[in-house]
Parts: structure tokens; sequence; C-alpha cells
């Protein structure tokens, strides 16, 4: 792991902390999505009925600690099936497109993301549960579409 990265990281949490927003809807949904770094569209998603068609709807704003948290959570949630991944991508962290990578090539050895283009795409996840996100989920490719009804054809 880049330690100047992580020491970064911190700095930016206490200088520019943006809350970790995720929201629970149809616990019945079999789609889950993800917004990347667009806000709006993650609240447009979640103040519409589109939010009764999805089990949870958050942001990615790492390639790392984001991404491990999206394999945990969809290894826990047997029921999702399906992941679309839309919004505007992260400057610089490329959070969208290393995830991405992850569902069509995995991680090498050292944990490393493999094809991505990302500063720091090391993760902690286990092979397994990497497995059972290539596997297991369908990855829906809208990143950079911030249009609602084009998402919202997916979702419906």
């Amino acid at each position: 792991m880049n330690s100047l990265g992580n020491l970064i990281g911190e700095v930016c949490k206490v200088l520019l902390p943006i809350p970790e927003e995720t929201y629970q809807g149809n616990s019945n949904s079999t789609i889950a999505v993800c917004t990347l770094s667009s806000l709006d569209l993650l609240r447009e998603i979640t103040n519409s009925h589109i939010i009764n068609h999805v089990s949870i709807v958050g942001r990615l704003l790492s390639e790392n600690k984001g991404i491990d948290q999206i394999i945990r959570h969809l290894n826990k949630n047997k029921k999702i099936k399906t992941l679309i991944v839309c919004g505007k991508e992260v400057w610089g962290h490329k959070a969208g497109h290393s995830l991405y990578q992850l569902h069509q090539n995995g991680i090498d050895i050292k944990g490393k993301i493999i094809f991505s283009n990302s500063p720091d795409p090391y993760l902690t996840v286990t092979k397994s549960q990497i497995l059972y996100f290539q596997k297991e989920i369908d990855f829906i490719n809208m990143i950079n579409e911030t249009d609602f009804n084009k998402i919202k054809q997916k979702i419906i």
C-alpha cells in the first residue's frame, strides 16, 4: 500500500470531509446502483420512486477502500445480482474504471487490480469474494452517464 497516499487521504478527510452516503431501498430488489462521484444523481435516485426498485444506492470515491466495501456488501447480500455503475468518474482516482477492471480481470498476487490506471488500486478483499463479484454480479457499465432517464431505463 502507498503510505503517502494513505496520509494524503487522511488529510483530505479532515480538510474536505465528504460524507459516505448510501441509501437502502427495497430489500427484495436484485439491483444495486453506484453513482460514483455524482452526488446530485445519488440524491435524484434516492428522492424518486426509483429507490423502490433498487436494493441500495451509493457513491464510490476511491479505488481501494471504497471498492473493498462494495465487494463485501455484494458478498453479504446475495439477493443483489446486478450492479449499475453510473455517474461522473472520480477524477484522479478513476474508481469506476478500477471497479470495471476488477470485474473483468481480478487482482494479481499483491492484491492490485489488473489493468487499473488508478494511483493505488490495492484491495484487501479475498480472491473468493472477488470471484463471486466476477461470476455472480452482472456489471452494467454506465460510467460517466448522468442522465437520470437513461439510468432509470436500466432499473425499471
